[in-house]
């Protein structure tokens, strides 16, 4: 059986404005929004640094905590990250 991974992850644009989405390759979508390949909100509003991410073995707990956070007001989004990544530091710098 192969183990795969799936990820929500979160994406800053220098302006502040979030984009929550949910990948089974985390490094390959990332690359995708820095280079502006993703069409939509994403590319529109620059979201180009990773403040935020969790893995998952299971596809539909990933959808469902994707849905959980695009439903929570920006406080609480914020707070999500601060716990993580307190200066929004863009986590994909190092790969």
């Amino acid at each position: 059986m192969i183990n795969h991974s799936y990820f929500i992850y979160i994406m800053s644009s220098f302006s502040g404005v979030l984009y929550i989405g949910v990948t089974n390759n985390l490094k390959r979508r990332v690359y995708e929004h820095k280079q502006e390949l993703v069409e939509g909100f994403s590319k529109k509003y620059k979201c180009k640094k990773l403040v935020y991410f969790e893995e998952y073995k299971d596809i539909n707990q990933a959808i469902a905590r994707e849905k959980q956070l695009k439903n929570w007001n920006r406080k609480k989004k914020d707070r999500l990250i601060i716990k993580l990544n307190p200066d929004f530091k863009d986590l994909s710098d190092s790969w």
